[in-house]
């Protein structure tokens, strides 16, 4: 059995992610039939993409397992991580708002399911939900800040910093609307998320487990601390 096989799941289905997901719930009955008949699922492998940078999206995206990372790959094949979805998360709006094509690569770091909204019913929802409108505006403006540090985080922060600053991005309410503090990640795929090596984010990982910021499990990572990564991290 292959090590990604061993990783801890985090599973949901497609009736389970509407559930949980706070725009769906304030949509009327109507409204909740219509989307859930248009919406559907997709697996994609590990190291799959889920959508290429400058084509054109055609869906809004949630995760029902897995872990899909953005990225931007230079000419030069240099790669910068802009961060990471995982279970019960909704992303791609940006992409679909301004109707042109991706400007990142959506990637699975491992074997994941994502669920998958037609953009024609993401634009009727925009049309006629105020309260959908509303969801999308916060979650827009959440990930611009978020982005804007990213950019700020690969000028300016050491490699201990990118790598408290990936799981607090793995535990803020964007890429993990539960709260959870169990992250289903191996070190391996952290180091993906932070952009840095296996071997300098698992020293990072045994400075920050000796802090008592993190704990690790068979299958996954315990964040403990929170205010003392996010201190890191800024």
């Amino acid at each position: 059995m292959t090590r990604q096989k061993r990783m801890a799941t985090v599973s949901l289905t497609l009736d389970d992610l509407l559930a949980k997901s706070p725009w769906f719930v304030r949509l009327d009955e109507p409204t909740q039939s219509r989307v859930r008949a248009d919406v559907s699922e997709r697996a994609v492998a590990a190291g799959q993409a889920l959508g290429h940078h400058g084509e054109r999206q055609h869906a809004w995206f949630g995760v029902l397992e897995g872990v899909i990372k953005w990225s931007i790959t230079a000419r030069d094949g240099h790669t910068v991580t802009l961060g990471g979805q995982s279970v019960g998360s909704w992303f791609g709006e940006g992409t679909l708002i301004r109707n042109a094509p991706r400007e990142s690569d959506l990637i699975a770091l491992r074997d994941s399911r994502v669920a998958q909204l037609p953009r024609a019913t993401f634009n009727w929802l925009r049309e006629r939900e105020p309260s959908f409108n509303e969801f999308l505006l916060l979650q827009v403006n959440e990930r611009l800040h978020w982005f804007m540090g990213v950019a700020v985080a690969h000028g300016l922060l050491d490699t201990d910093s990118l790598v408290a600053r990936a799981l607090v991005g793995m535990v803020h309410p964007l890429s993990n609307p539960s709260g959870a503090g169990y992250l289903p990640l191996s070190q391996e795929e952290l180091a993906n998320l932070a952009g840095v090596s296996r071997q300098t984010c698992n020293k990072a990982m045994t400075r920050f487990k000796n802090a008592g910021l993190v704990r690790t499990e068979y299958g996954g990572i315990v964040v403990l601390d929170v205010p003392g990564l996010d201190a890191l991290a800024r």
